[in-house]
């Protein structure tokens, strides 16, 4: 066992691996954010239906929710402030979950709303996918040191 421990252990410390990471999840949250953007009113009513937001914020948060995931997975992507990137996604990922169980407890039968405004009912499965992905955006933030576009390297050059 102490054996796969030190042969595990530089794999999953690894930059590399993160950079995937980076690079899965920004896609996933581009691709996401991708049907909200062009029909804010569907999802607008995805969010209503959730019966979570006050009545007043549904349409502000159908317009801005796409586009933070939109920029935190370009961000993701290209590099580009990785780690605060990673804590949005991971924020909107916990939010994510905790609406989800909030729902699935109360027993509405609506459609998580995720990728499109139509598909099955929540389930766990949803609530599961989004704890993964929330572990490897964690893992994201401890370990990625690869490829990063720093403004200030490009701006301002050290002597």
């Amino acid at each position: 066992m102490r054996n796969f421990v030190s042969i595990a252990k530089p794999f999953i410390k690894s930059p590399y691996l993160s950079l995937v990471l980076r690079l899965y999840i920004g896609s996933v949250f581009i691709y996401a954010s991708m049907s909200k953007t062009h029909y804010p009113a569907e999802f607008a009513e995805a969010l209503a239906a959730y019966q979570i937001l006050p009545y007043w914020s549904v349409n502000f948060m159908a317009v801005f929710l796409p586009w933070l995931e939109l920029i935190a997975g370009l961000f993701l992507i290209i590099g580009l402030r990785t780690k605060a990137a990673a804590s949005v996604i991971g924020s909107l990922l916990i939010l994510f979950t905790a609406s989800l169980l909030i729902d699935l407890f109360r027993g509405l039968p609506i459609t998580c709303g995720c990728f499109s405004s139509v598909g099955d009912k929540i389930s766990w499965r949803e609530i599961l996918r989004d704890t993964f992905w929330l572990l490897l955006t964690a893992h994201i933030f401890s370990f990625d040191k690869i490829f990063q576009f720093r403004v200030e390297r490009v701006l301002f050059k050290r002597r």
